[in-house]
């Protein structure tokens, strides 16, 4: 039996080694939130067509937010505003998942995040090239998300593997080459 990972009421929540929902979500996608509630570090929020999962942003921690605790009202979305977000993370490594949005507009127009191969910003934006990768064991639920270019990740696999023309095709259609 697996340890619970966390309690609700007296009763045991562990993740559901198949939790589908938050799969749905990648790092780099486009996504129309709704506004729930203020607090000192940023805003909740919900992810219109996928409310079951926990979603945030956190204003203060992004670059170019720096603000005093007294401008905090006028620098986030009104509560019940829908808006445009990008996903930044999804955390599934215990329950429930949450994802973790940004709402910069230069992550609206690109989103990047470090290659966790080779540390360079890969772009995760439609377009751009850059691949997430679930990594799940069956030994327990969770997952985690690695980043990469797609050249990172076929540099590293066997030459032999028909994976490497699958990695270096996937988003390429209609001529999108990344950047």
């Amino acid at each position: 039996m697996l340890p619970p990972s966390l309690t609700d009421q007296g009763k045991m929540l562990i993740m559901d080694r198949f939790e589908a929902e938050s799969m749905a979500l990648l790092p780099g996608q486009r996504v129309r939130v709704r506004i729930l509630s203020h607090h000192p570090w940023g805003v909740k929020a919900e992810i219109i067509g996928h409310e079951q999962v926990g979603a945030s942003a956190d204003l203060i921690g992004q670059p170019g937010a720096a603000v005093s605790p007294d401008e905090l009202p006028s620098v986030f979305p009104r509560v019940a505003a829908e808006i445009d977000a990008v996903v930044q993370q999804v955390r599934r490594w215990d329950p429930p998942a949450r994802v973790r949005l940004s709402i910069r507009p230069a992550d609206l127009e690109s989103f990047t995040w470090p290659c966790d191969f080779c540390g360079e910003p890969a772009i995760l934006s439609t377009g751009g090239g850059g691949l997430t990768l679930d990594a799940r064991s069956v030994d327990a639920p969770g997952s985690s998300t690695l980043t990469s270019h797609r050249a990172c990740l076929a540099g590293r696999l066997h030459p032999g593997s028909a994976e490497r023309a699958r990695i270096l095709g996937p988003g390429m259609a209609d001529g999108i080459q990344p950047a």
